[in-house]
């Protein structure tokens, strides 16, 4: 009696399996044949791989956002965090770049460098215990002194090390953010015009107006003579030249000349301005 049973259970399990392959063309179900390589492979590897292959694809889909935001951060900012070298350092990349916008909105077709973007980054740069240091690249013909002179103090006063870096061009305000960081540096072809300061829109022509343009004036130079070797009377006197520029007061300085009158500490180019930085942050790191 119990054989007869056994047959016939083993007859049913037959004829399902067989119902079950015709269902399937003939082949087992792939539910069925994982279930089999879990089932029967020593330490379940089976099912390992599967979770191996998954977290292997959350990795890259991590990476990918992180470039896709480090992309955007530029596009949008000009800001970039590096942080793919050997030294494992964290330095902040901040481009200066176009006109330094004031308190309006400039044309969109100008590039421009908005101040509301760079003084809370430089807050958060400050703050962070992850940045190391920070990289300032100019290219900049200028633009609002309020604008310029704040993210320059803003610079100057940061605990971490900081290099910057004039290619193009660091023109009129973009002299003392050149000069506000801890080194600086300019490209052989990269130049600088020192000149007195400008005011758009209506002047009311008194004694009064003209005391108020030798404040600002005296502003931007004890900041520049205070962050770099060039005195306050050179400054003055290459500020009020007549004989170089043909429609205004000023000079031109190209490469190395603003590196002999002391505005500039070295001429060099992107890969000595990061050796130097990280140079400083090393040092500054042996210090603590």
């Amino acid at each position: 009696m119990k054989n007869d049973i056994d047959e016939k259970s083993i007859s049913e399990n037959k004829r399902a399996a067989q119902d079950k392959m015709a269902l399937y063309g003939g082949m087992p179900h792939e539910t069925e044949k994982q279930d089999a390589v879990w089932d029967a492979a020593p330490g379940k590897k089976g099912k390992s791989s599967k979770t191996s292959g998954r977290s292997g694809g959350s990795q890259e889909k991590a990476v990918q956002e992180k470039e896709e935001k480090r992309d955007q951060k530029i596009s949008d900012y000009g800001q970039v965090t590096l942080d793919e070298n050997s030294d494992r350092h964290k330095i902040h990349l901040l481009s200066i770049i176009g006109e330094i916008e004031g308190h309006e909105n400039l044309n969109s077709n100008q590039k421009t460098t908005k101040y509301e973007h760079v003084l809370p980054q430089l807050a958060a740069i400050e703050d962070s215990t992850e940045v190391d240091g920070l990289l300032v690249l100019l290219n900049t013909v200028g633009g609002d002194v309020e604008s310029g002179l704040a993210i320059a103090e803003m610079i100057s006063s940061l605990s971490k090390p900081s290099v910057s870096l004039v290619l193009g061009g660091g023109h009129s305000i973009g002299v003392p953010l050149a000069v506000s960081t801890k080194y600086s540096f300019i490209v052989p072809s990269g130049t600088m015009i020192i000149h007195p300061v400008r005011m758009s829109g209506t002047v009311i022509g008194a004694k009064q107006t003209y005391d108020y343009f030798k404040r600002i004036q005296d502003r931007i130079l004890d900041f520049v003579e205070g962050h770099s070797e060039a005195s306050k009377e050179k400054l003055e006197k290459m500020m009020m030249n007549t004989g170089m520029l043909t429609k205004d007061l000023g000079t031109i300085l190209v490469g190395q000349e603003a590196v002999d009158c002391g505005l500039i500490d070295k001429v060099g180019g992107i890969q000595d301005a990061m050796k130097k930085l990280h140079d400083m942050i090393a040092e500054s790191r042996k210090e603590v």
